[in-house]
């Protein structure tokens, strides 16, 4: 939806409340906040509060990096969010700086520092819940920073990491991008945005990132993603799975073509949910 109320996430999906986040002076994020399905009843009519002492439920707790372009209110990230909620987990969505109803300028640096201050208020509520960094498309690259980030300089191991379509970093991932095929679904636009990220300083290396990574990475790809090829998925993979003392911890889990998932659709997937609760061993 190109107009979209923020502050009204409820005509979208349920139990979800919007807040905002000052990440450093002068940016604020927009977010939401969706709570597992099953405390949906009780849910209804609370308020911030409310949804920020739920945090604590034990419930697992998801930060959700979306991909570029769009908002948090895009249809398969709406999406993301019906299905992970229905699971049980409490969702936080948010708009980086420059993107959405988030004020500021995009930059990777930027990045960072709005989700590590999301993590940073997540943790202070959530108790003992696990937290997830799960990051799609561009925000896998996004994830990887932070969670490296908050390991090499707070020497806090992320509880876990799932990168959904991701790329080895961005130069890679623009030099590989189908031009035929974009140009047929949206002229130039995917190419030059990832391009113009290279150009801007912006390089998003999650296979330098891995390298470094302990904690648990699980990483998806559709076999007939048209933006970012499986094969770079699977080129992060490896070069994780090499890198990591424990082999266990990392997995690679591909969805057939015939699946039709492509590069966004992975959350429209009716197993995802248990696919994801087997590799973090929830209930």
């Amino acid at each position: 939806p190109f107009f979209v109320d923020f502050r009204r996430p409820e005509l979208l999906v349920s139990n979800t409340i919007s807040l905002h986040l000052t990440t450093e002076p002068g940016v604020t994020v927009g977010i939401w906040h969706t709570v597992p399905g099953s405390r949906g009843a009780e849910a209804q009519g609370k308020d911030q509060r409310w949804y920020e002492e739920a945090l604590a439920d034990a419930h697992p707790v998801i930060i959700y990096l979306h991909g570029n372009g769009g908002t948090r209110a895009a249809s398969h990230r709406v999406q993301f969010l019906k299905m992970m909620g229905a699971a049980d987990f409490h969702i936080l969505a948010l708009d980086y700086r420059g993107y959405g109803d988030s004020s500021g300028h995009p930059t990777e640096s930027g990045f960072t520092t709005d989700v590590l201050a999301l993590y940073d208020w997540a943790k202070a509520r959530s108790g003992n819940s696990s937290i997830v960094f799960w990051g799609h498309s561009l925000g896998t690259g996004i994830a990887t920073n932070a969670v490296r980030k908050l390991q090499e300089e707070r020497g806090v191991q992320a509880d876990a990491v799932v990168l959904e379509s991701p790329y080895t970093n961005i130069r890679e991932a623009a030099a590989n991008i189908p031009l035929t095929k974009i140009y047929r679904q949206f002229p130039g636009f995917e190419y030059l945005i990832l391009d113009s990220l290279a150009r801007a300083g912006m390089f998003f290396r999650s296979d330098e990132n891995v390298k470094v990574l302990g904690c648990p990475l699980l990483i998806l790809h559709a076999e007939d993603d048209g933006v970012v090829p499986p094969k770079l998925g699977r080129k992060l993979y490896e070069t994780a799975r090499e890198a990591y003392k424990d082999k266990s911890k990392v997995k690679f889990v591909t969805f057939l073509e015939k699946l039709g998932l492509g590069h966004d659709y992975i959350s429209f997937h009716p197993e995802l949910p248990a696919l994801v609760k087997d590799f973090l061993n929830v209930k």
